[in-house]
């Protein structure tokens, strides 16, 4: 039977598009390497937002309309205004060890991971701390001995759950009245965990890689597997239902659910 679900070109000639949201009638992502983010309209015109030095990574907004974007590599988050002003939000980089990753934004109060070692560099992986940052700044550690914390999504019941790409599973939460962060708990392990070790041996023995996700009105994650390049379906438990492979030559390292109707799927 053909594919009910054909893919297609929204945007070309980026370098590394991540973290992609639907936000105001248009995709938001940034372009890692060419250190810019971007708009996307559903008919492919681009437009850049700002540049970010530091490399862009996790997008959201605040209550007030303003967006916070993530600059990695000085582990800061960043604040553009409406008509345009970027200011600093919250300096992250004494709470941190490495550099910054995906953010989730819920009520004005943003939620950061971060790689938890130097990845580039080779450095044999650590966990890392997943950071919280109330409306006015201020930041403080909400979570501990995340192995790599990345993409996360929020279900209408107030459970944040959190993409652990270096042991292959998703980690639940519950967000308390004053946002933080309870109830601990593996929402999907899809693949064994691996032992920790090096970073060679880690990556030659990781078989499910969970990057940037997407909550579905069913209640699964659609997750980028860093490890296969494939978009995967993953149900509550950990059993892939679904998935999509990209096109030759390409992988998937984020994903994004919105469009009109929020059934559009983006990679």
């Amino acid at each position: 039977m053909p594919d009910e679900r054909p893919l297609k070109t929204l945007a070309a000639s980026g370098n590394f598009f991540e973290c992609p949201r639907w936000h105001d009638g248009r995709w938001w992502v940034s372009d890692f390497y060419a250190h810019v983010v971007l708009t996307i309209g559903a008919d492919g015109q681009v437009e850049p937002v700002l540049k970010v030095a530091g490399q862009p990574g996790g997008l959201g907004w605040l209550p007030s309309g303003d967006l916070l974007v993530v600059s990695m590599k000085d582990r800061r988050v960043l604040r553009r205004t409406a008509d345009g002003d970027v200011n600093l939000h919250a300096d992250l980089s004494h709470l941190t060890s490495a550099h910054l990753n995906d953010m989730l934004v819920h009520a004005g109060h943003a939620y950061v991971g971060n790689f938890g070692f130097d990845l580039m560099g080779g450095q044999a992986p650590a966990p890392a701390d997943l950071v919280h940052i109330d409306p006015d700044g201020v930041a403080a550690i909400a979570a501990r001995e995340l192995w790599f914390p990345n993409g996360m999504v929020l279900t209408e019941g107030g459970t944040l759950i959190v993409a652990e790409t270096f042991a292959a599973r998703l980690t639940a939460f519950e967000i308390t009245a004053d946002f933080d962060l309870t109830h601990r708990r593996v929402w999907a392990q899809v693949e064994p965990a691996p032992t920790p070790a090096d970073l060679e041996t880690m990556l030659g023995t990781l078989t499910f890689a969970p990057d940037g996700c997407a909550l579905d009105a069913e209640g699964h994650i659609w997750a980028a597997d860093g490890i296969g390049g494939d978009l995967c379906r993953v149900a509550p438990g950990g059993r892939i239902v679904d998935r999509i492979a990209m096109p030759a030559g390409l992988a998937a390292y984020a994903c994004g659910l919105g469009g009109d109707d929020g059934r559009t799927l983006v990679a």
